[in-house]
């Protein structure tokens, strides 16, 4: 059961990262707008709220979870290259001066 919810992706890639975040502001933005109108039509200020809470909702079920789309471009990292230059890393280093007390 464990290795279930291992095997779900967690992370996105910086381009997922921005698509996410355009298209939250964009839905939060349509929906005030929509439910700025609408409760101005009706006069009931309650349905503007009910409205921006619904984009709202609705962003973070598009936006929240790491979805395909946004790992697309994921990073290329670099292999990992073993050496045995740590006693010179250890060499290099300035040694630490303690504050006289």
């Amino acid at each position: 059961m464990l290795s279930v919810f291992r095997s779900i992706p967690t992370q996105m890639d910086y381009k997922g990262q921005k698509l996410a975040e355009q298209i939250f502001q964009g839905i939060i933005l349509v929906s005030a707008v929509i439910g700025f109108i609408y409760g101005y039509v009706t006069e009931q200020f309650g349905w503007t709220v009910y409205i921006v809470m619904a984009g709202f909702a609705l962003s973070c079920l598009l936006t929240l979870p790491p979805w395909p789309m946004y790992r697309r471009n994921p990073l290329k990292w670099l292999p990992v290259q073993e050496s045995g230059t740590e006693d010179k890393k250890a060499a290099d280093r300035k040694p630490k001066r303690h504050a006289k007390s």
